[in-house]
């Protein structure tokens, strides 16, 4: 009968050693699975998912975009039953910030797990008829701070890939580095500081170039220029000496010509950054092309 105890208490320590390393095993793993879980980070528009791409290049991340590259500025972007489901299942979500994601503060109250970054703190905004400007990836000075904020928060809030981040981010930076350099030598090159604008996205760049921004006409898809404001234009350029018009193409091109028609004023169409290819480069190649694009239309008109 002794023995008969012995072997039943026995066979009860295997059962409960089993279960012990069964337990360990399994909580071992869940900690494991859950360290090799990589992050999910969602970006507002396309100048965070560009910035954003840089700064993750090669960290255990994924990345999304919540807005399709055509969209451009997402001043009246209406949030979907899908983006909504994409933010709550991500772990980041990067935002321009200064009021540019009318649907921010929403996302702040109801999704409380998201961890939200918002680039535009620290940044001088500029205003306009006393609202701020939020296109601040528009001005190279700007959108380098942006890049510093989003990396910072980044690596807090992902610290196992945190070296990648703030590495990534240098390396990016001293590139926008060389196109500050190319803005400081084409504002030398300018021989009138006084400039109209057709998108207010524009005065950042106009910022860095050391222009003074006389008049805005802000343009896109829904408006409609009336003759009086065309008016107001021409007006302004005759008041104002000024040379330049700094324009989108998409949605100036017919005002354009009437005040070119009109005037002794030159056109320059650039590009806003706003939307484009998913292409980690596309920022500096825009912003390069914009500066070359009106250093070489200044060069004709003053030759």
């Amino acid at each position: 009968m002794k023995k008969r105890y012995q072997t039943f208490g026995c066979i009860l320590l295997a059962i409960l050693a089993m279960f012990v390393i069964c337990t360990v095993v399994s909580v071992s793993f869940d900690k494991s699975s859950k360290k090799q879980k990589s992050k999910l980070i969602v970006t507002s528009f396309y100048p965070m998912y560009v910035a954003t791409s840089n700064i993750v290049d090669g960290a255990d991340v994924e990345l999304k975009n919540l807005s399709e590259p055509k969209t451009g500025c997402l001043h009246d972007f209406q949030l979907t039953t899908q983006d909504m489901k994409l933010i709550s299942t991500s772990d980041i979500f990067v935002a321009n910030g200064a009021g540019m994601e009318s649907f921010l503060e929403d996302i702040v109250k109801e999704y409380k797990n998201v961890s939200i970054i918002d680039s535009s703190k620290g940044i001088n905004l500029l205003k306009e008829e006393d609202e701020e400007n939020s296109h601040i990836w528009m001005g190279t000075k700007t959108y380098r701070q942006q890049v510093k904020n989003i990396a910072k928060q980044l690596s807090k809030d992902d610290p196992d890939n945190a070296k990648i981040y703030m590495k990534n981010a240098k390396l990016y930076d001293e590139k926008l580095k060389k196109l500050q350099k190319q803005e400081k030598e084409l504002s030398s090159k300018l021989t009138s500081k006084n400039i109209i604008i057709f998108h207010e996205a524009f005065a950042y760049l106009a910022e860095d170039l050391d222009l003074d921004v006389k008049y805005v006409l802000d343009l896109d898809e829904e408006r409609q220029v009336s003759a009086g404001e065309i008016a107001d234009v021409l007006s302004q350029v005759k008041k104002n000496k000024i040379e330049y018009i700094l324009a989108e193409k998409q949605y100036a091109k017919s005002v354009g010509d009437a005040i070119e028609r009109e005037s002794n004023v030159k056109v320059i169409y650039i590009d806003p950054l706003n939307r484009g290819k998913y292409d980690k480069n596309s920022y500096l190649d825009g912003m390069k092309k914009n500066l070359d694009k009106i250093e070489k239309e200044i060069t004709n008109k003053q030759n």
